[in-house]
């Protein structure tokens, strides 16, 4: 048996042991002898063997040095020695030289012993002593011996050894290295293909073991595991899929039980198969996974900061009390791909992060980020997305690098990054450039007005801030801004957007029609899109939605243009505040340190002025002691407080109410208790009724105080409607009616 392909050769001559000398070997290596040939010492014993005494051995072409006996004391046999006499293996492979096996190999005519070539510097002994203390000597036993390691305390059979082991790694129903483990394995062994099988082969575990072996010995590199090469994006798709899968799993398992029971004469497709167990996984991944989250649509912004949110947490994530400082802290491959400056303060810090500007996912789910080709020197319009992996073969200039008019570099030596670090290379050296100077960091930080002055924790805080900013009663687009203002209106969703050209036909506060370009419609089309606008809705943060349009009858639309703002947009800009005039100079100590003083005009134009829409609920339900009741009629009640419902009990649309206020009446049966002696002086003055059912009314919540802008009544099936809900229903129908087709 062979344990490496690279021996020492011992030869014994003359009752003397002599050494095949590669020279290159001995780098590096202190030597334990007088290295001489020839009668010319060429090392002397104990001294470091440089490059120098290599070239000096090999250029008076010294092919074998004479070594002391006990030199060879310790070396491994590379192969079987056997006494051709009497057929005795004296020596099986890998087994250590001792002066007396030595004797012993020389007494049976062996005058050639190869030994495994081994050093401290690169090449270590380890499948050599791997071998030497592992006790299978065969398929079966090294079967068994996985198999009690894997499943301990349960008995081995052959069958079930061979078994586990075939399903670990070699079986495509019980392993899959999928498609991108196939090419980051590939990528990793610098095989040029970067497809292939879903399960392992015998040369992939060989290779493995090579790579292993060879980082041991000093060759190669660790992976970096913070390296955005090394750590891909999960979509939602991907989980969703695997929460499907956990779903069909599941039925499989159950058709199988099925047909094992029943009669299969009498059995159909749709006895044998349930979906319940696909709807449930699917229903419990979206109803109750740690990354399923209510929007937060406090403004444009934080929707779409928190739509492009990435975290580390999660199923099969991290945990915030296990990530260390490493896995939290910005790496050179968050170039372009994740923002360096948003990210929670808290405990999360680090670990949830946003996608910076450019930013997309490739087919396999790793970051990629946008540069401008460079040809010749020539900055060209071409541009191509490049992942972590790729990223580090290239030399990147920065987008503000001064150029011509042609597409030339100005300077000669241009500031670039390669390999993750930053330096000066030659204008001919560069292949790509930065496409925006805003391409590193998120949609947050991008409206920032000049970033680049400011802290950076100052900017993780304003880059937070800005999406608790409530929509104000008027929205103000910025004096300054960067840029990105519209980008966010537009893609957020919160304004209506033309889908194609044409002139405005009709447009009142709840709907827009444009009459469509003749080159834009479909054939056989009526060329009218209609645009319903969003009013007064409420979002998850109790904030209001409402569109407003900003065209005029008969202007002319291009594909594109903003027809309607929405909540904090002004003109189809972002507009989170206002601008005000702001001076910075003390005022009698009113604004000392943080606190800030506003003059009363803000106050009065409502220039900070905020609608929130609270939504209110009552649920009339069947209790044991009878049902509950909707009614104006309710005990202990003076007219004052009843003067905002209607005959129904429900309060009407359009009242002004203060925390406190009656908006549902609500009467409940209650139990016959012991009565207090004002209950009975009530029950003998009114009758029975008093004392029946107790006030359990919808109130408004104390500090809240506004206008009713809707009502909506649900009745349940098979129960007679109030004339409050039918009249509501009525008033649905004559606004139906009353709309342009």
């Amino acid at each position: 048996m062979t344990c490496s392909s690279k021996k020492v050769v011992f030869e014994i001559r003359d009752n003397k042991l002599q050494m095949e000398l590669i020279p290159e070997r001995l780098r590096g290596e202190t030597a334990s002898f007088d290295i001489e040939a020839n009668g010319k010492v060429y090392v002397e014993k104990g001294r470091r063997i440089t490059a120098r005494h290599i070239r000096q051995l090999e250029k008076d072409d010294i092919k074998h040095i004479e070594v002391p006996v006990e030199y060879i004391a310790g070396k491994v046999a590379a192969k079987d020695y056997i006494d051709e006499a009497t057929g005795e293996l004296i020596c099986p492979a890998n087994m250590e030289l001792s002066l007396d096996l030595l004797a012993k190999l020389s007494q049976s005519g062996h005058k050639r012993i190869e030994t495994l070539f081994t050093n401290d510097l690169d090449h270590g002994p380890y499948i050599s002593e791997t071998v030497r203390v592992d006790p299978t000597n065969d398929r079966l036993s090294a079967l068994v011996e996985i198999y009690r390691m894997m499943r301990p305390g349960e008995p081995p059979t052959r069958e079930a050894a061979e078994s586990l082991f075939e399903n670990l790694f070699f079986s495509e129903d019980r392993y899959d290295l999928s498609a991108v483990g196939r090419m980051k394995f590939n990528r990793s062994l610098l095989r040029d293909e970067i497809e292939g099988s879903g399960i392992l082969s015998k040369d992939d575990i060989i290779e493995v073991m090579k790579k292993l072996i060879d980082i041991r010995n000093g060759k190669g590199e660790v992976d970096d595991i913070d390296h955005l090469g090394n750590r891909r994006i999960r979509s939602v798709g991907e989980m969703a899929e695997n929460q499907f899968r956990v779903g069909l799993v599941r039925v499989e398992r159950a058709v199988k039980e099925r047909l094992s029971l029943g009669d299969l004469d009498t059995l159909m497709p749709q006895d044998m198969i349930n979906a319940k167990p696909i709807s449930a996984a699917v229903k419990e991944f979206f109803g109750s996974s740690q990354l399923s989250q209510f929007m937060d649509q406090n403004n444009p912004l934080s929707e779409i900061t928190h739509k492009r949110r990435i975290s580390a947490l999660g199923p099969g994530g991290l945990t915030r009390e296990r990530a260390g400082f490493e896995v939290r802290d910005v790496h050179p491959t968050h170039y372009g791909r994740v923002c360096p400056i948003e990210t929670p303060e808290g405990p999360n810090i680090g670990l949830i992060n946003s996608l910076s500007v450019y930013a997309q996912t490739n087919e396999y789910g790793f970051l990629e980020t946008p540069y401008r080709k460079v040809t010749n020197g020539v900055v060209t319009d071409e541009i191509h997305y490049l992942s972590a992996i790729e990223e580090g073969n290239y030399v990147i200039a920065q987008a503000n690098s001064n150029l011509d008019e042609n597409g030339h570099f100005v300077e000669d030596l241009v500031t670039c990054r390669s390999k993750g670090e930053s330096s000066l290379f030659s204008r001919d050296q560069v292949d790509y450039m930065d496409v925006s100077t805003q391409q590193v960091v998120s949609v947050g930080a991008s409206l920032i007005p000049f970033l680049e002055h400011d802290d950076a924790n100052r900017a993780l805080m304003g880059a937070n801030m800005q999406r608790q900013a409530v929509p104000t009663l008027r929205a103000d687009k910025p004096l300054v801004g960067t840029g990105m203002e519209r980008a966010v209106a537009v893609d957020s969703g919160v304004t209506a957007v033309a889908k194609r050209g044409g002139t405005v036909q009709y447009v009142d506060a709840s709907r827009i029609v444009i009459k469509v370009n003749e080159d834009e419609m479909y054939p056989g089309e009526a060329g009218i899109d209609i645009y319903n606008l969003t009013k007064y809705t409420r979002s998850n943060q109790n904030t209001c939605i409402n569109q407003m349009p900003c065209v005029s009858l008969g202007e002319p639309i291009e594909r594109g243009d903003v027809l309607a703002d929405g909540p904090s947009t002004d003109l189809g800009e972002l507009a989170l505040g206002q601008n005000m005039r702001v001076a910075f100079m003390p005022w009698n100590g009113y604004n000392f340190e943080d606190s800030i003083l506003v003059s009363e005009r803000v106050v009065q134009e409502d220039r900070f002025t905020t609608i929130h829409i609270q939504e209110l609920a009552c649920v009339s339900r069947d209790t044991k002691l009878g049902p509950e009741e909707i009614t104006a009629d309710i005990p202990n009640v003076g007219e004052a407080a009843l003067s905002k419902l209607d005959e129904s009990g429900i309060v009407y649309i359009g009242a002004e109410v203060t925390g406190g206020d009656i908006l549902v009446g609500k009467v409940t049966p209650k139990g016959e208790t012991q009565l207090t002696p004002e209950e009975k002086l009530l029950r003998a003055i009114f009758g029975e009724k008093a004392s029946d059912v107790k006030d359990s009314s919808l109130r408004v919540p104390n500090g809240v105080s506004g206008t009713v802008i809707d009502v909506q009544v649900f009745t349940r099936d098979g129960v007679e409607k109030d004339k409050r809900a039918l009249e509501i229903e009525e008033m649905q129908l004559k606004q139906a009616k009353k709309r342009p087709v």
